[in-house]
């Protein structure tokens, strides 16, 4: 295999371009339905519609991103979701928008843009064996690069929007996803471990016609089998579930609320927000540079303990926006080496040609109980008050971020390390 560090570049570069697509969409849609509808139901109600088809085709398309290959899947995903996006001012400049059709072509977008994510993450592990670069060093970059883009696109995205109003931004954010297309067809081009594994590939179609159903199905079930079969992958999903569930509820109701309340200052609000995207970026950039020298589960456990429960607490009991600022910093700094550990883990303990469909499972179940998580927050709120609130969940996320450092399946966190070096 020839040594070349210009296709991980390649897919460094789709990744921040398209990482900052998305963060374009997430503010330009719901500030679109706002400005055309004046609806924050409504505004809702398209969050959702692009939310839920996320986790149905990242649980679904696993086999597809694997059989299809990699690179020409995330190509086709990121033109698709920029067509769909394109579409949304199209039809706003003709007069024939209606809101079931906005909310159905941020579904179709959100579906297809997940498998995209899935195959630019499975193609993680192939460049970076051909970078000859460890494992988490990649993992940690690649990260840092979504958290870099992600903090890029809130920011563009408001001066966008001011300047130019939501639906000129949408160009912008369609046109995002044509460059990362072009990026990843050029880059990656010529390169064998891009176009899918020689056991999951069938020419000259994805699947042949007249087993179409039952290949689909068992490459699905040996996906979902080698997750629930390996204890720690099990442990990741699950513990990735709860977090995410209460992370929502953080950001979504307890932490705007606390800061309208106690500070009365979206500034305030956003400078935190800031702080800690910067610091997690931060974080991950360390972790690529320092992260192989140390052992995995002990980095992880201690991260998990310190991204948990403390900022409930200090949210509950302070007053003031230093202390909370400088929780927020310390909890961006340890978030940012949480992703790459597991992205590493499970490059290690996952087949390659099973990468995609793993992903995929563990990512859709990971986002399953998401939607809810600020709804079940917000009814707490109101029934028992913000400060109890913020005790009560950071107790609950307590409890999830000892199960790392109790349980031990999760030695294979470093067993899996010992097997990449």
């Amino acid at each position: 295999m020839p040594t070349t560090r210009r296709p991980f570049a390649a897919l460094l570069a789709a990744t921040i371009v398209s990482t900052t697509g998305n963060a374009l969409t997430e503010l330009g849609v719901p500030w679109f339905v706002l400005v055309t509808t004046g609806s924050a139901a409504r505004a809702g109600t398209v969050a959702f519609c692009a939310m839920a088809p996320v986790v149905a085709s990242s649980a679904l398309l696993g086999p597809v991103v694997d059989r299809a290959g990699r690179r020409r899947v995330a190509v086709v995903s990121d033109l698709s979701s920029g067509a769909f996006t394109c579409a949304v001012p199209l039809l706003q400049a003709a007069g024939e928008l209606r809101f079931w059709t906005l909310c159905l072509l941020m579904g179709l977008a959100g579906f297809c843009h997940a498998p995209g994510d899935t195959a630019r993450a499975a193609l993680v592990p192939d460049l970076a064996a051909r970078s000859v670069m460890p494992l988490g060093r990649a993992a940690g970059l690649y990260d840092g690069a979504a958290r870099c883009a992600g903090m890029l696109g809130a920011a563009l995205g408001g001066v966008l929007i001011t300047s130019f109003g939501p639906s000129r931004v949408l160009f912008v954010d369609a046109g995002t996803f044509a460059v990362s297309a072009g990026a990843i067809a050029l880059g990656l081009r010529g390169i064998a471990e891009t176009c899918g594994s020689p056991e999951t590939q069938a020419p000259p179609g994805v699947y042949r016609a007249h087993h179409t159903y039952r290949t689909y199905r068992a490459d699905l079930a040996e996906g979902i089998r080698i997750v629930l079969r390996t204890p720690l992958l099990i442990g990741i999903c699950t513990t990735s579930l709860a977090a995410q569930g209460l992370d929502q509820g953080w950001s979504t109701v307890l932490l705007p609320d606390d800061v309208r309340t106690k500070l009365g200052s979206a500034l305030a609000l956003g400078l935190l927000e800031t702080l800690f995207g910067l610091f997690a970026f931060v974080g991950a950039l360390l972790f690529s540079a320092y992260g192989h020298r140390v052992r995995r589960r002990r980095l992880y456990a201690v991260s998990f303990l310190v991204v948990g429960a403390p900022r409930f607490l200090i949210a509950a009991t302070t007053h003031s926006l230093l202390p909370l600022a400088l929780m927020m910093a310390v909890e961006g700094l340890a978030c940012g080496c949480l992703n790459p550990i597991v992205s590493a883990t499970v490059y290690d303990t996952v087949p390659p040609r099973l990468r995609s469909r793993a992903l995929g499972a563990m990512t859709s179940a990971a986002l399953l109980v998401t939607p809810l998580g600020g709804l079940a927050t917000g009814y707490a709120v109101g029934a028992a008050g913000l400060d109890a609130t913020l005790l009560a969940v950071g107790a609950l996320y307590l409890l999830v971020t000892l199960v790392p450092a109790a349980h031990p399946a999760w030695r294979g966190m470093d067993a899996a390390r010992v097997r990449e070096r």
